[in-house]
This record gives C-alpha cells, sequence and structure tokens, in this order.
C-alpha cells in the first residue's frame, strides 16, 4: 500500500499545472486517477488565499499523506551523505600530492632503469631525452630515400627564403642561412614531429627588427643590433626550454587562437608592405611598421626615388612564384613546382642581372654574402647592456609566438599522420635549438608553416628530412655564396610577398565571426593594433581583450531558470528549452560560473533577488493571490569553489528570501563547495535544506508543508 501511495505522491508532486483559459492558473486542474481507485479527474481545486495549500489538498485527497511522510523521512539518509562527506585536500595538501606523485614517478622510473643492463639503460635514458634514438632504430633505406627527396626539397625553398627573411630582420642575409643549418639538426634530435620544417618564419622575423631597432639603429651600428639580436635569442631559447622543462604550455596559450589569427593577417600585410622597398628598389625607407607610416614612405619615395626596371623584375618573378603555386594547388602530384619555384626564381634572376649588368642600371643586388661554417658566437652575447630587461621581455614575447606557431603547425600535420605530439619536448627542442642557435650566429628560429607543408607533400618519412635541408643549406654556404652577389633583392621581396598569403586566413577569420563574437573582436583588435600602431600594441591589445572576455564572464555570469522537460524527471534551461514546464511555487536556478567569488557574488544575488521579484509580480498581475514563490532552489552544480564574499552573499540571499517568506534549498554542492558552507555555518542556517538533485529538493521541500 506504501508503494502505491508513493506513486500517488509521485504522480502528483511532479503534476503540471496548465493556465485555463480564463488566465487562472491552477484554479480548475484535472489530476489522474490515484492508486487507490478513486477518481481525481473531476476534482476542482479552488484558489486558496496564498496559494500554498494547492498541492497539500490533492495530496490528502489522494490519500498520500502517509507516502509523502515516508518521503520525507528517507530524505534525510540522502542528505547525510552530502552533508557529512570527509574534509576536502587543502591546496597545501595537493600541490605536495602533485610534488610527490611527479617525484615518485621520476624516482619509479629511475629504480626500474638502474635495474636494467647498463647498455639499455643507457639506451632508453637517451631515448627519452632524444627522440631520434628511437625511430632511428627502425629507420630503412625507403624511408631515407623520402627523406632524401622531401629534405632537398625544402632546401630548395629554404635557401632564398632565409636570405629573405634575414634581410626583414635587418641582418646580413648569411644569418638565416646560419638559422637553417644548426636549429634544424638541433630539433631532428631532441623534436618529436616527423613533418615540421625548423628556421628562420617572417612573423619572427619581423617580431625582431620591429622591437630591436628600437633599442639599436642596425643601419648604424649593425654589430651591435646583432649582439641584441643573439642575445634575445638565446633568452628566447631559454624561456621555450623552460616551458617545456617545467611543463609551463599554459603560458602560450594567454593569445588566443582568434588573437594569433588576427595577429597573422596584421602582420602579412605589415610584412608586405615592407617588402615593397626592395619591389621598388627604394634606398631611404622608414623603421616604423604601421601601415600609415610606410604608405607615407612609399608615396614620397615614389614621387622622387624608385626602379622601374626594379619593380618590373620583381613582379614578373612574384607573378611566376604565384603561378606556380596555383598550378600546385591543383594537381597534387607537382607539389615540386612551387616549391622549387623560389630556387628557380633567384637562379634565373641573377643570371639576367649577371648578363644583362642591369646591377649597374639602378638594380639592387644582395652583393657579399659570407660563406662557410657558422661562426661561434658566445662572445656576442651582452649580458652587460643598459636594455637587458627589454631584450628579455622581447624574448619572452618572441618565445610565446614562436612556440604557438610551431605547435599549431606540428599538431595540425602530426593529426594527418594519426600520431600524437609531445607539447613539453616540443618546447624543448624548439628552447634548446635556440640556445645552441645564439651560440653559433643564429636567430630565433621555429616551425615554418609553409615549409612544412611542402615537406609533407614531398612525403618525408622522420625528422631526417629536416637533417639532410641542414646539409644542403651547409653546402649552399660553403660552395654557393659568391653565386649569389648578383641575386636582386627584389627577388627576395617577392619570395617573401609570395609566402604572405598562407598568413592571412579570411575563412577563419569568418568561421569566428559567426561562432562567437566576443573572439572576433580579439582578432580585430590584434589585426587594427599590428596594422595601425606597432606590433607590440597589436599583441597587447589582443591579450587584453581575450582577458577582458574572462573577467567579463567572471564578474557578470549568467543565471539559468530550470524547469521540468515535459514528462521527465529532468531540469532544464527555459532559454535553450522553451517547451519546459514551471513547478507551482518553486523558482530554480542555475549559476553559469564555476567560482561564486567577490567578482561576481553581489550580482549573482541581485540577479536571482531580481527574478524572484518580477516572478511575484507576474503571479499577483495573473491572480489576487498574495503570494505564490514557496522555495527559490539553487543548483549549485557548476561551481568547483566559493569563497568567503561568496558566502557572505549567501547568508544575504537567504535573509532576504526569508524576509519575503522564501525558503532557500541548495541543490548538489561540490565538495569544496558544501565543507565550506558547513564551516560557516550557513548549512544550519537554512535548516539543513541540501539535498543531492533538484528532483529530492522539491519533494522534500513539500513533503514538509504536508
Amino acid at each position: 500500500m506504501k508503494e502505491r501511495d508513493s506513486e500517488s505522491f509521485e504522480s502528483l508532486s511532479h503534476q503540471v499545472l496548465p493556465k485555463t483559459s480564463n488566465g487562472e492558473s491552477l484554479s480548475h486542474q484535472v489530476l489522474p486517477n490515484t492508486s487507490n481507485g478513486e477518481s481525481l479527474s473531476h476534482q476542482v481545486l479552488p484558489n486558496t488565499s496564498n496559494g500554498t495549500h494547492m498541492i497539500q489538498m490533492a495530496m490528502a485527497n489522494s490519500g498520500s499523506s502517509a507516502a509523502a511522510q515516508a518521503g520525507h523521512q528517507d530524505q534525510p539518509d540522502r542528505s547525510k551523505w552530502l552533508l557529512d562527506c570527509p574534509e576536502p585536500p587543502s591546496p597545501w595538501h595537493e600541490v605536495k600530492s602533485y610534488v610527490k606523485g611527479s617525484f615518485l614517478t621520476k624516482l619509479k622510473r629511475f629504480k626500474s632503469l638502474q635495474k636494467q643492463p647498463l647498455p639499455k639503460r643507457t639506451l632508453s635514458i637517451l631515448q627519452a631525452v632524444f627522440p631520434i634514438f628511437g625511430w632511428c632504430r627502425n629507420y630503412k633505406l625507403t624511408m631515407f630515400k623520402n627523406d632524401l627527396m622531401a629534405g632537398l626539397t625544402l632546401a630548395s625553398l629554404c635557401i632564398p627564403q632565409s636570405i629573405g627573411y634575414a634581410t626583414l630582420a635587418k641582418l646580413d642575409p648569411q644569418y638565416g642561412l646560419y638559422t637553417s643549418v644548426v636549429p634544424p639538426l638541433i630539433y631532428a634530435m631532441m623534436g618529436t614531429s616527423r613533418e615540421i620544417a625548423i628556421g628562420p618564419v617572417a612573423v619572427v622575423s619581423l617580431l625582431i627588427s620591429s622591437m630591436l631597432q628600437k633599442l639599436i639603429d642596425p643601419e648604424i651600428d649593425p654589430l651591435g643590433y646583432k649582439k641584441l639580436v643573439i642575445t634575445t635569442t638565446f633568452f628566447a631559447g631559454i624561456f621555450q626550454a623552460s616551458f617545456g622543462l617545467f611543463r609551463l604550455g599554459f603560458l602560450v596559450d594567454f593569445l588566443s587562437h582568434a588573437a594569433i589569427v588576427g595577429f597573422m593577417g596584421g602582420a602579412a600585410i605589415v610584412i608586405g608592405l615592407q617588402q615593397l622597398k626592395g619591389l621598388l628598389g627604394i634606398t631611404n625607407f622608414t623603421t616604423n611598421t604601421d601601415i600609415v607610416s610606410v604608405l607615407r614612405a612609399v608615396w614620397r619615395s615614389c614621387q622622387q626615388q624608385w626602379s622601374p626596371h626594379t619593380f618590373i623584375l620583381g613582379c614578373s618573378f612574384l607573378s611566376f612564384i604565384l603561378i606556380t603555386r596555383f598550378i600546385g594547388k591543383k594537381n597534387k602530384k607537382l607539389f615540386w613546382l612551387p616549391a622549387t619555384a623560389p630556387l628557380i626564381a633567384v637562379v634565373v634572376s641573377t643570371l639576367m642581372v649577371f648578363l644583362t649588368k642591369a646591377d649597374e642600371h639602378g638594380v639592387k643586388t644582395v652583393k657579399h654574402i659570407k660563406g662557410g661554417l657558422n661562426p661561434i658566437s658566445i662572445h656576442d652575447l651582452d649580458f652587460n647592456t643598459p636594455h637587458l630587461g627589454q631584450i628579455a621581455k622581447i624574448g619572452l614575447i618572441i618565445a610565446i609566438i614562436a612556440l604557438t606557431e610551431a605547435i599549431a603547425v606540428g599538431r595540425s600535420f602530426a593529426g594527418i599522420k594519426g600520431y600524437r605530439l609531445d607539447g613539453n619536448k616540443e618546447m624543448m627542442a624548439i628552447g634548446f635549438s635556440n640556445v645552441i642557435g645564439s651560440f653559433t650566429s643564429c636567430y630565433a628560429a621555429t616551425g615554418s608553416f609553409s615549409r612544412t607543408a611542402v615537406n609533407f607533400a614531398a612525403g618525408c618519412e622522420t625528422a631526417m628530412s629536416n637533417i639532410v635541408m641542414s646539409v644542403t643549406v651547409f653546402v649552399a654556404l660553403e660552395c654557393l655564396t659568391r653565386l649569389l652577389y648578383y641575386t636582386p633583392i627584389a627577388i627576395l621581396a617577392s619570395i617573401i610577398l609570395s609566402a604572405l598569403p598562407g598568413l592571412i586566413d579570411i575563412n577563419e577569420a569568418i568561421h569566428i565571426w559567426k561562432v562567437d563574437k566576443f573572439d572576433f573582436l580579439a582578432l580585430i583588435g590584434a589585426f587594427i593594433g599590428v596594422l595601425f600602431a606597432s606590433v607590440e600594441i597589436g599583441l597587447l591589445v589582443a591579450v587584453v581583450i581575450s582577458f577582458a572576455k574572462i573577467i567579463l564572464i567572471s564578474v557578470r555570469p549568467g543565471i539559468e531558470t530550470l524547469r521540468r522537460m515535459p514528462g521527465t524527471d529532468i531540469f532544464a534551461d527555459t532559454n535553450q528549452y522553451p517547451m519546459t514546464v514551471k513547478t507551482p511555487g518553486v523558482l530554480i536556478f542555475r549559476v553559469k560560473s564555476a567560482l561564486l567569488c567577490f567578482a561576481n557574488a553581489s550580482s549573482i544575488e541581485e540577479r536571482i533577488m531580481g527574478c524572484v521579484n518580477e516572478e511575484e509580480e507576474e503571479e499577483n498581475i495573473k491572480s489576487n493571490a498574495k503570494r505564490k514563490i514557496l522555495f527559490v532552489v539553487l543548483d549549485m552544480s557548476n561551481l568547483i569553489n566559493v569563497d568567503t564574499s561568496g558566502i557572505t552573499a549567501l547568508a544575504e540571499l537567504h535573509n532576504n528570501l526569508t524576509q519575503a517568506g522564501v525558503e532557500l534549498v541548495l541543490v548538489n554542492p561540490k565538495w569544496e563547495v558544501i565543507h565550506k558552507l558547513n564551516q560557516a555555518g550557513f548549512v544550519s542556517k537554512i535548516g539543513g535544506k541540501v539535498y543531492m538533485t533538484i528532483e529530492e529538493a522539491i519533494d522534500a521541500c513539500f513533503g514538509l508543508k504536508v
């Protein structure tokens, strides 16, 4: 009999009471047959003065008051599980556990290594530090053939690009080639990506020139400027290696994806405008990077000094490179054509200038490029400079930008090949590549998207393609630098310009606009900041907007009003699910935030009270009842933690609701939350009304009123 009564109570407590045709809610509700056989199909529930006894009358008529009491008696047992849970671990205990766990894990690995024979132990250590010792054991001749082809194709693109990017960084051309020798070798030994191609890239080159030339003018003091670049590269490598060693990769995420897309797009346009100097053969040019200054400099120079021969030559080969790229996209088998097009352009244009003596008619050439193996540059590291603090800051910015680009590129192609990229090892590999590179006359290197795509298309199997590329560039430094004397600077400008469309991702910008308008604002902020101010301002704007989004969400979190889904025990957001139905006398809220703290507590309290007052006014307009709200149920399942300000706000909410004759009920608080509420005495203040689910809370509350 109790089971049948309990079923009757459930059916009534979950019953939805819709409005009648005359607008009076709950006055003529038709109730289903009860389990005791008494038909309530024609029972009329008259309005009461305060609307509080409606459900109880229905329960009494159905003979289910005993079941309600039984349900209420069972309820504290389940609430006790929640209220009497053990004390959660303190933050200090969690830190100690994390450190201890990491230490024990390493200790176990060390002990397991000690049990192994010395040769196997040595090999295991080498594989952990240098992954090349892992994959080279299964290396085959067929794999080397593919890597050889990919490496040679990569070198044909890398050599002209490296020379061009060095000039973009305001360095002599050989420094770009140096950067394509040592860092790829280090990465090949320590990196986990099979496709990524390491070397100088356009964005990092722009960052170096735009920020360091404010400290020392490369035209006035090239030696001092070179020392700044080498020192900055050292700091960038130290930061990158530290990120990997201490697992601080989350710092790279401070720049959101949208911010990076905007920054890359703005930087691409700035780089393109700066290449107009080489494309037009302009001698005097502005050192500013904003679009207004660059366009003004171009306009003034075009009225006074520019070389039509240089412009025609540069535009012709730029068209050639772009056409080959279009052909390569249409026919994937001709991937080698756009990859070798820059080298073909360099060779053909150099021959043309040499044979026609165009350098005597205003066409500027690269002239002397110092060849030979990378010279040692440890003595160029300058830690006594008065600009050391600014150099470290610039190194940090370059480290983050370079890692962001490299890891994004590596993960993209690793996903295609179906293997996992170890982010921490990648950061350490790139970091050590730059640290050792700073000892060997290299500037900051990272993964290049365009060269990685060529490496992938050429069929590379392992990082051996980087080694092949490095050896090929070294051979070019030893044997071919004299042949580049007559290479026109306009060709280098056209090579850089041809690589820029890949940095401007219009489709991704449109996608971000459709998905998240706030992210698009960060994108536009970074884009406009780089374009009209400077690279640093663009990055700063992007970071500020990204953090503003986080702060705004934290300070003004949304409040969801929950109601029951028809025919279920599921409670859902009324805005997302308009078909939800209201439970009479109850308002259910859920906070869309993981933390109830000083930043958002007052706002949440005010918004809940505002919703309660609006609901009461709406009910009063519909009927003459003085009060219809009996309970406010606060679903705390989203909250991970709460601070003292949050507890104070909950206490104020409870007091305000009590004065209005409304009871506050809490549902599903997390471990840390319920512990703090118990410690503060808030649970006892609300009479222990804390439940596991919303359904239990509603059933128990109306059971108390029987």
